[in-house]
């Protein structure tokens, strides 16, 4: 039997010392990442079965394999996720350039207060136009460049044809004037 010297009484106290000691180092230093977390629910584990009695060897048996097992199924179910994004690669806002978005909120270059706004990739962004022209909410955009935190874009929507130009009718039954009469002499 294993005895390491301290009281088999004694052991569920110490289980849930370790237990308590491995989740406060968890979310305090490491931030959450999940590595002593699955140590802190195999030693709570372990001392339920301090509390009735079980031997201290399957004690420490649950506190080390159920441990290292919780760790390790852990591990494969998050690194399914793990590089899962829908932003583009890239490093901080200069992974915006070339992305689409709308204008949700319009782009006046006049307005001092640049209360214009874009949406891209489900982040809002506050945008001035990149050629200087306005642009109406919705229009569709591309991100050309980034400024601290405004992004300069330009349209994409192509620009409505102008109405075509017809010369005017005459109506019909009458003749068209070419020239006034001239006065008689």
């Amino acid at each position: 039997m294993l005895d390491l010297g301290i009281d088999l009484n004694f052991w569920p106290w110490v289980w849930l010392g370790v237990a308590v000691f491995f989740a406060l180092i968890e979310l305090t230093l490491l931030a959450g990442s999940f590595v002593l977390l699955p140590f802190a629910v195999s030693a709570l584990g372990a001392a339920l079965l301090g509390f009735y009695d079980v031997a201290i060897e399957i004690q420490w048996l649950v506190f080390l394999g159920g441990g290292g097992l919780i760790w390790i199924l852990l591990y494969r179910y998050l690194k399914k996720f793990a590089g899962d994004s829908d932003l583009e690669p890239g490093v901080g806002a200069e992974r915006l350039i070339g992305l689409t978005g709308i204008v949700t909120s319009a782009i006046d270059p006049d307005d001092t207060d640049r209360r214009g706004r874009i949406t891209a990739h489900g982040e809002v962004w506050g945008a001035t136009s990149e050629n200087g022209q306005p642009l109406a909410q919705g229009t569709h955009i591309q991100i050309v460049s980034v400024s601290g935190t405004k992004v300069a874009v330009q349209s994409t929507d192509t620009a409505p044809a102008p109405p075509p130009t017809t010369p005017p009718t005459t109506p019909p039954g009458a003749q068209p004037r070419s020239s006034p009469p001239a006065p008689p002499t």
